[in-house]
């Protein structure tokens, strides 16, 4: 592994998305990481967005992008009913895996994603990307005040 974190990301698409909104801007921004890969769903518009963000390597297979071996991270930024898979694919191949939220479409999943890395000795961190936005802070203010019984963390 090199000084920084080698990061391949899914769903990095150069025209629209969160992670054109959010990810990719705040990774670019960042000096211990380096955006290895982008993985789309095709050849051109992976090979469309690696140009533009300037990545080292474009796929349109996930499961190829996780288990390359110049990738040290895999960040899911997809819409939640492929998390699963792909989740699966970062955590198969050795890798932590950054997912946006949530981590599975349902709590069986989340379960079985967290035993995998669990298994794997590897992590998973997720994405609450809005929650530090004015607008739902402002809106917040009640529930804060509210005591939870139990926070459960991921891995």
């Amino acid at each position: 592994m090199t000084d920084k974190i080698r990061v391949g990301i899914i769903g990095a698409n150069a025209n629209y998305g969160w992670s054109k909104r959010a990810h990719l801007p705040a990774l670019l921004g960042m000096d211990d990481f380096e955006l290895t890969a982008v993985c789309t769903s095709r050849p051109e518009t992976a090979e469309e967005s690696k140009a533009f963000y300037g990545a080292k390597l474009a796929f349109h297979d996930y499961t190829e992008m996780a288990n390359h071996p110049d990738v040290d991270l895999v960040v899911v930024s997809v819409s939640v009913p492929a998390h699963h898979g792909m989740v699966t694919a970062g955590l198969n191949a050795g890798k932590h895996v950054f997912c946006e939220w949530p981590l599975g479409a349902n709590t069986d999943e989340a379960v079985e994603l967290t035993s995998l890395a669990h298994d794997k000795g590897v992590r998973t961190l997720i994405g609450l990307q809005a929650r530090a936005a004015p607008d739902c802070c402002a809106s917040g203010n009640s529930w804060r005040k509210a005591t939870w019984a139990r926070c459960f963390p991921a891995t």
